[in-house]
């Protein structure tokens, strides 16, 4: 059993990400040790294990100590564990998943709380992810913009990035993407998300809005909406407000949805990349007041 007085929280930097060593996470897991790394959770957005050599029971098992499992409709699932996606890109393949800054899960009613991605095979170099904190990105703006933005509302879609009009469907990218990401017919949700949130656990005001599924503020046309997309963005990417984290086989990265970001790097052709993914049950979000 792993104890609570071994584990060590290392962070990388003052306010996001931190590493958690000491702990084994195939071990059964005592109460005050995930206590200690649920907090870190809140405080730091994302946390980071090494060298964790877990089957898919033991991922799923981690998982569920924290909340239900959500099952994501679009990626196809490692065989014989229908929770777990599998997310892959083989060496003859150009297109990664998750290749451009975005959140998990904002075109949902109710945005996933987190996701547990492992990995199971990883290029020799490359392949790193970002995170941004959104947080920071909300705190760095004015009061007058903070002010305006809490009273706004932004629309979120899945169907232009995984439905039967999405780019990779209409190119010949298709079949680049064949057999990874499926079902187009089930993204014909959109819904509308408080433009600032309040974290349902840590109490911050967080910025929700993400490139990869925000289309436009809620009364606001796409062509309006975009200059004030663009800059918010910018806010969020500063390199003061990302951390970047370097793979290794059997690394995890834990990220929570509602106040981070991430992005996948495809910056390693002509080798394989395979990871594990499972998406964790959020509940709906809600603005500041």
């Amino acid at each position: 059993m792993a104890s609570g007085n071994e584990l060590e929280i290392r962070p990388l930097t003052s306010s996001f990400g931190a590493e958690i060593l000491g702990v084994d996470l195939a071990s059964d897991v005592d109460d005050e040790t995930l206590g200690r790394m649920k907090t870190a959770f809140g405080e730091y957005g994302v946390i980071f294990f090494r060298d964790q050599n877990l089957t898919p029971e033991q991922h799923v098992a981690f998982a569920e100590r924290w909340a239900p499992i959500n099952v994501n409709r679009f990626f196809r699932a490692v065989d014989g564990h229908p929770r777990i996606a599998e997310v892959r890109k083989e060496p003859d393949q150009k297109i990664n998943i998750g290749g451009g800054w975005h959140t998990d899960h904002s075109y949902d009613v109710a945005p996933a709380m987190g996701s547990i991605l492992l990995a199971r095979e990883v290029p020799r170099s490359g392949g790193d992810t970002l995170f941004a904190n959104m947080a920071l990105a909300y705190e760095s703006l004015s009061d007058g913009l903070q002010k305006t933005l809490e009273g706004m509302r932004a629309v979120h879609s899945s169907r232009h990035v995984f439905g039967n009009t999405a780019v990779t469907r209409t190119t010949g990218a298709k079949d680049d993407i064949a057999g990874r990401i499926g079902n187009p017919d089930a993204a014909t949700q959109d819904v509308v998300h408080p433009v600032v949130i309040r974290h349902p656990d840590a109490g911050r005001k967080i910025l929700y809005v993400n490139p990869g599924f925000t289309l436009h503020f809620e009364g606001w046309t796409r062509a309006e909406s975009k200059p004030l997309l663009r800059y918010l963005y910018a806010q969020a990417t500063v390199p003061e407000r990302t951390i970047r984290f370097r793979w290794h086989e059997g690394s995890i990265a834990f990220w929570d949805n509602r106040s981070t970001w991430h992005y996948a790097l495809n910056d390693y052709h002509g080798e394989r990349r395979l990871m594990h993914r499972i998406t964790l049950e959020g509940v709906p979000i809600h603005g500041p007041a």
